[in-house]
């Protein structure tokens, strides 16, 4: 019988800077899952536990870490508000972008329910969809004066980011090992690259496309998926698994750079290595003022992985007799991991100054020659 991997759903004060600092791209457009979701998820199905939230804004805000996410601080660091997601309804302020992005939504169209599989309806052609009906409600409302929208020529004027495809490899390579990236890989890449088609038709010109995490370094992976020990290297991390992300990240990287010399000439479309980012945070975390790479900050079961897939961040649940509860540690900013998957605020915080030191951009792209790039803390 195939495993299936589980991956929990889980769950700034608003930034407003008095004035926005100089930038070419006047909003973002982010695309993706939980780790760039600002709380589309929870709009559409409220019910997010503490402690995510607890180190920021003190509370739950649909963000699956205990504060910011990387995305929150590149907005920072753009002068620009967080982004509001596409599907909260009341507060929201589009002017500056809008987050597509929801928790648990695969690349490929899912053939199964959220409640059977926690896999979300969310799927990237959903979201581009829903940026095509955002596009064509701020052309109909020019004239009317909606004060939450933006004008129409922000779209040629905004940065595209985009994040997605953590839960397709994870359920292709818990089912079928590493064969299931050789064998869905080259269709999620292709829609991966079809949806930059789509923004770019749409006037986008500037794309930040992110690669996927080394997910074997995941608690939740680790916790999960069959291995033995001579498949674990030095930082605790599983090889196999590793290996397999970059055989997907190296397919993704060829597909963009087909696209770049081929439809998207005058595009900007960059290729981030946020593998690399995040697999030198689990391996190194000390070089970085941190102290945990591999361990949950929140979390049940203590020992090296503090993860139990039974028992998700935040939550209660009667286990051998007794409730038991994933909590979280008191030291957050010592971790990398928040829960098993997501980083934490400190690392999400650490992943953004690298994505914006421009070192792990390919092709070469700086956004200080475009963007006054502001501190962010």
């Amino acid at each position: 019988m195939a495993q299936i991997l589980v991956f929990p759903i889980v769950l700034l004060l608003t930034f407003s800077p008095s004035s926005y600092a100089k930038c070419a791209y006047e909003a973002i457009f982010n695309f993706g899952d939980s780790n760039s979701d600002t709380g589309g998820f929870y709009s559409a199905f409220p019910s997010q536990p503490s402690p995510n939230g607890m180190t920021y804004f003190s509370k739950p805000t649909g963000r699956t870490t205990d504060g910011r996410l990387y995305i929150d601080f590149l907005a920072q660091a753009m002068g620009l508000p967080f982004l509001s997601p596409y599907l909260q309804s009341i507060g929201s302020d589009y002017k500056h972008g809008v987050n597509f992005a929801v928790s648990a939504s695969p690349v490929l169209q899912p053939n199964t329910s959220l409640f059977d599989t926690r896999v979300s309806p969310f799927y990237l052609a959903v979201q581009i969809n829903q940026m095509k009906q955002f596009k064509a409600r701020v052309d109909e409302s020019k004239s009317q004066g909606e004060t939450n929208l933006p004008q129409p020529d922000i779209f040629g004027k905004a940065l595209y980011t985009i994040y997605i495809g953590q839960y397709d490899i994870s359920h292709d390579v818990a089912s079928l090992g590493a064969d299931g990236v050789k064998q869905y890989g080259p269709q999620i890449v292709q829609e991966i690259t079809n949806a930059i088609k789509e923004l770019y038709r749409l006037g986008g010109r500037s794309f930040l496309v992110l690669n996927l995490a080394p997910m074997g370094c995941y608690a939740a992976v680790l916790t999960q998926v069959s291995h033995d020990e001579s498949d674990i290297d030095q930082s605790g991390c599983m090889i196999s698994f590793n290996n397999a992300v970059r055989d997907y990240n190296s397919a993704l990287k060829e597909s963009l750079q087909q696209a770049r010399q081929e439809e998207l000439k005058d595009a900007n479309v960059i290729y981030v290595d946020n593998h690399a980012i995040q697999l030198d945070l689990y391996q190194n975390p000390t070089s970085h003022g941190l102290e945990h790479g591999i361990t949950a900050c929140c979390g049940y079961g203590g020992g090296s992985y503090n993860f139990d897939p039974q028992v998700f961040c935040g939550n209660t649940k009667e286990m051998n007799g007794q409730k038991v509860t994933a909590s979280a540690c008191g030291d957050p900013e010592k971790y990398v991991s928040w829960d098993g998957i997501h980083l934490t605020e400190n690392a999400n915080k650490i992943k953004a100054s690298a994505i914006l030191s421009g070192s792990y951009f390919d092709p070469q792209f700086s956004l200080n020659q475009l963007c006054d790039i502001q501190p962010i803390g």
